[in-house]
């Protein structure tokens, strides 16, 4: 199944701040999350074996790097065996690259946020508006996004185009 999803990446200079503005909100925090993507070698798109203490799945998506809201589809599986999967697919494909990082997740409604602390890297914020089965249609996600960039006082030169990986890379 792929989810439509229009998500932001941005450096934050003031996690606390996003903090206080999503409780503010009523944001669902669904805790903080040590997570170690894996990602591997192939032809197009990404594909990551995501390792936490609150997620574990097995994600490919395409995405454009631009700055700004950008859309991506993507296919999620629950990784029930992460560590054999991660044996496997490093078998099969070799791996390109791995982030680490510890991530801040909330809610609110379809919309999920992150505050991430990633190694080697720094301090970011991600908002990611969700439409799971094709109810909320992309016009909506964008505003979606669009809301909260502005709410979050997020400036043009803050945003990032690329992934963590490829920024590592």
């Amino acid at each position: 199944m792929s989810i439509l999803n229009i998500e932001i990446k941005a450096h934050c200079d003031q996690p606390d701040r996003i903090r206080t503005i999503l409780n503010e909100y009523n944001a669902d925090f669904k805790g903080t999350d040590h997570q170690v993507d894996t990602y591997f070698d192939v032809p197009e798109g990404r594909l990551k074996l995501r390792q936490g203490t609150i997620e574990n799945n097995l994600i490919f998506y395409k995405r454009d790097n631009q700055s700004g809201p950008k859309a991506s589809t993507i296919n999620l599986v629950p990784a029930k065996h992460p560590e054999k999967l991660h044996a496997l697919l490093d078998n099969a494909m070799g791996v390109k690259v791995v982030v680490d990082k510890e991530r801040e997740i909330y809610f609110i409604d379809n919309v999920k946020f992150h505050i991430d602390q990633v190694k080697e890297l720094g301090s970011f914020v991600e908002i990611e508006a969700i439409d799971e089965d094709g109810t909320i249609g992309e016009e909506k996600l964008r505003q979606q996004c669009q809301k909260y960039l502005t709410l979050f006082d997020i400036s043009d030169d803050q945003l990032i185009s690329h992934s963590y990986s490829d920024m590592i890379l």
